[in-house]
């Protein structure tokens, strides 16, 4: 009989560990295709950026400096989107930020240049980009949201135990960097 009380017990530790174990994964899981999410909207972004800079090319093709900064942004998001890169990794996070920037300064260029301003197809390549970005920050906000439920999980006891045996990591936020932060917070100005 008091083994029965033993065994008892120590399957009901097993269970309590596995089902740790499980939602640890099931949040992971959770983070990961929320990644998925701002990854579709971000290819997106990348294969209508060259598009734009052709445009503004056109207009101001003494801004070299512009379009390589683009360019090679473009690269190392790239790079840091191959299939060994299939997690939001804290260098695939920083390409996405350098490109942000990159952008800025290619908008940053337009607003120099009225009649590039005008142009049809510019103002349709920029509505589109505008309007992918308010997808990609609404997936980053599901994305931050899922990264903070998993890293929360892995830091509450008991499960840090299972975590540190299982060697989860904590998971890095996909952030606006400063400069894309102070960009977003300014009041937008209106020229007519």
């Amino acid at each position: 009989m008091e083994n029965w009380g033993i065994l008892a017990v120590i399957v009901a530790v097993v269970g309590y560990v596995v089902m740790l174990y499980n939602r640890i994964i099931a949040l992971l899981q959770k983070r990961k295709n929320a990644f998925s999410d701002i990854d579709v909207q971000l290819k997106q972004r990348f294969d209508t950026i060259p598009n734009l800079v052709e445009t503004v090319k056109g207009y101001a093709a003494h801004e070299k400096g512009v379009f390589e900064e683009v360019t090679k942004a473009r690269s190392r998001v790239s790079a840091a989107s191959g299939p060994a890169a299939k997690t939001a990794g804290a260098e695939r996070i920083e390409a996405e930020g350098m490109l942000g920037r990159a952008m800025m300064n290619l908008f940053a260029v337009a607003e120099n240049y009225p009649e590039l301003k005008a142009d049809q197809n510019f103002r349709q390549l920029q509505a589109e980009l505008v309007d992918l970005e308010n997808k990609i920050s609404a997936a980053r906000r599901f994305f931050n949201n899922a990264t903070s439920e998993y890293n929360t999980s892995i830091q509450q006891f008991p499960a840090i135990i299972i975590a540190r045996l299982f060697n989860f990591q904590e998971e890095p936020f996909f952030e606006l960097d400063p400069a894309e932060q102070k960009a977003v917070q300014q009041t937008p100005s209106v020229k007519f």
